[in-house]
């Protein structure tokens, strides 16, 4: 029986069948294309299902191939990864201005991870009933005019109480597989509950001493909006470590580097300082922004630091 991973509680799984939904376990260890995981089976997967001989309990017997996934390094295991999801059609980073603030470096690394998998991505500014400082205005004038251009869409909503905004979003689901990312306190909750009332997913209150999110989400779980529309829940992430990419690669996951590579003198130049470098012509010239450029170097330093 063929089947979809809708929840992960990291030992069973609920799957989705055409005869309804069914509480699984892993047989087994399955290879993962040699990626050391922590988690084997991620929310989304397609999966094949068998009874026991008891008939009482149903096994994950194998996973069927994978379209795409997004990954990240696993904060719990050293040196393996974790599938936050897999088979999605688009990826949504939900983002505040405050309360949290969520930096334009925390931005750029998901972009890259949902780039280097083929993932259509936009950016969902959140908590915009707010009052706001001129610097978080700003801010948000940085987040459009560094990411539309990019390709990346930047809508504004609040998830609280501007239904005729978040309307507009339902239509964006359509037929779709979305995941929805961000750090906790974002309102990933709040606006999958308003998406999907009967997910009850639990909300908490921003701490005010740090004024940062309460993981409130366990595990990813998958929601159908509408028949054919589903919402994936994701965990609230701190820092989104992106796997390890070849200093030669990363530049292939800046859209805005992408049409210049090749074009510099060294074939494995690596955009930093090295002469001929058109990559750095560009930046001078003002065709990539800074801020975007301090995320690559800031990426590749850092994965440069763990090996």
């Amino acid at each position: 029986m063929k089947g979809r991973v809708i929840k992960s509680t990291g030992s069973w799984y609920v799957v989705q069948t055409e005869k309804g939904t069914k509480n699984a376990r892993l047989r087994g260890k399955f290879k993962q294309e040699d990626l050391k995981l922590s988690n084997p089976i991620a929310v989304g997967d397609w999966v094949l299902l068998e009874n026991e001989e008891d008939l009482e309990s149903t096994v994950i017997k194998d996973i069927l191939p994978r379209e795409n996934y997004i990954i990240r390094k696993s904060t719990r295991k050293a040196h393996h990864s974790h599938i936050i999801a897999s088979n999605i059609d688009q990826a949504f980073l939900i983002v505040t201005l405050k309360n949290p603030r969520t930096s334009l470096g925390f931005i750029d690394r998901f972009l890259v991870s949902t780039e280097s998998f083929r993932i259509p991505a936009s950016i969902l500014v959140n908590k915009m009933d707010l009052d706001f400082k001129d610097k978080e205005l700003d801010h948000l004038q940085d987040i459009r005019e560094i990411y539309e251009p990019l390709g990346y869409p930047v809508y504004e909503i609040s998830a609280l109480n501007d239904d005729a905004l978040l309307n507009q979003f339902s239509h964006l689901l359509k037929g779709k597989t979305t995941l929805l990312s961000g750090h906790s306190g974002v309102g990933k909750s709040t606006l999958l509950n308003k998406m999907v009332p009967e997910a009850k997913q639990t909300t908490k209150e921003i701490s005010k001493f740090s004024a940062k999110g309460v993981h409130t989400t366990t595990f990813a779980e998958m929601f159908e909006v509408e028949e054919g529309s589903y919402l994936i829940d994701t965990p609230g992430i701190k820092e989104f470590g992106i796997l390890d990419i070849d200093d030669f690669e990363l530049s292939h996951y800046f859209v805005e580097m992408r049409q210049y590579l090749g074009q510099c003198r060294y074939n494995n130049c690596q955009h930093v300082n090295e002469p001929g470098c058109v990559v750095l012509e560009k930046l001078e010239e003002g065709y990539i922004h800074p801020y975007r450029y301090d995320s690559y170097i800031n990426i590749l330093t850092e994965e440069d630091s763990h090996r």
